[in-house]
Parts: C-alpha cells; structure tokens; sequence
C-alpha cells in the first residue's frame, strides 16, 4: 500500500470538488499496484470542468506518489452509475485523500470484511497455529492486533477492507475452510 495515502495531502482544488478519494490495488496491503487509482468527485458541474480540475489535481499528486496516476472524474450521480465498474471499489476501499477516512463514511457507512472459518478438519497442531496466528505468540502481536481486528465469534472474525489480501492469503496457507463477506455497518 502506499503509504503516503495515510497522511493527508496538500492539495489544492475548488470548492466544486467534493473529495478526492483513492482506490484500487494501491490502498489494499500486500498487493503491489502499477499504478495509483485516483477518483475525483464533484458537485455537478459540466464535464469539460471536471476534467480540467482533475488534470490539475493530478499534476499535484504526481509530487506525492512515485507511480503513476489514473484519475476518473465524475460527479455523485455518475458514480453510482450501474455503467461506472469503479464504485464498488471507490465505495468499499476508497479512501479520502482530504479527510482520511474512508469515503463510504460520507454516506453514513463503514467498510469492513467479516472471514468466517471453520477449523473443524485440522488436527490439533493445525487450531494452534491458526490461534498463534490470529492472537500472537510470545509477547508477539497477532494478524487482529497488528491489523485492528475482531473476533465477532468463534469461527468469524472482521478486518478494515485494507487487510483482506493480508488476512485470506495467512488463513487460507492453514485452512481452506475461509469465506469472506464485504460488509457496511452504518455509523451511529
């Protein structure tokens, strides 16, 4: 992931755009992206501006990240578009470059990832790797404490959508028995 979309960033824009949020392979941990997912959103304004707008947002991010950038421009109405292939991935793994937080949050919703996972087939020495794996070992953090998880019950377990990569690809070298479930919990 690059780092750099954790702090928030200098940029200039106008007050017609509404965030600035990054998506894609370069905001999910363990993945090396080619280059940077960059969604722009406006208010709604004429296409011709959105663009213009979002070459001079680009040109400032190009300072930041060492990849290069991909900027999609729309206004709300446009995202949600059943015609945009890129908001299912700016709505659960976007990330705002003004804020912080997670772009879903504006609309009163929070990504997460719930695994569920069943260590009914291994053998003893199996379940004790998967606890050290989950829970540490030896004054060492586990995968849920390095990564803010949480064990919902036994046998289900949820991470910030950020970690699913990390998460499916430790649990599935122990069990193959996993499921992951992109979910929103609505912020109170």
């Amino acid at each position: 992931m690059q780092k750099k979309s954790q702090k928030k960033l200098e940029l200039n824009y106008s007050a017609k755009v509404i965030d600035i949020v990054q998506f894609g392979s370069s905001v999910i941990a363990g993945k090396i992206p080619n280059d940077i997912d960059i969604a722009v959103i406006f208010q709604k304004i004429p296409l011709k501006e959105q663009l213009e707008e979002s070459q001079k947002i680009k040109v400032q991010l190009e300072t930041y990240f060492d990849k290069p950038i991909h900027i999609n421009s729309c206004d709300l109405y446009s995202l949600f578009d059943k015609g945009n292939f890129a908001k299912d991935s700016i709505m659960f793994y976007g990330k705002s470059l003004i804020s912080g937080k997670y772009f879903s949050e504006m609309f009163g919703m929070c990504p997460g990832l719930q695994i569920s996972y069943s260590l009914a087939r291994l053998e003893k020495k199996g379940k004790v790797r998967f606890n050290y794996l989950l829970n540490g070992k030896a004054g060492n953090y586990g995968m849920l404490r390095e990564y803010k998880g949480k064990l919902l019950n036994p046998g289900l377990i949820e991470v910030y959508p950020e970690y699913e990569k990390l998460f499916v690809d430790a649990l599935s070298q122990i069990t193959t028995e996993i499921r992951a479930n992109k979910i929103f919990r609505m912020i109170e």
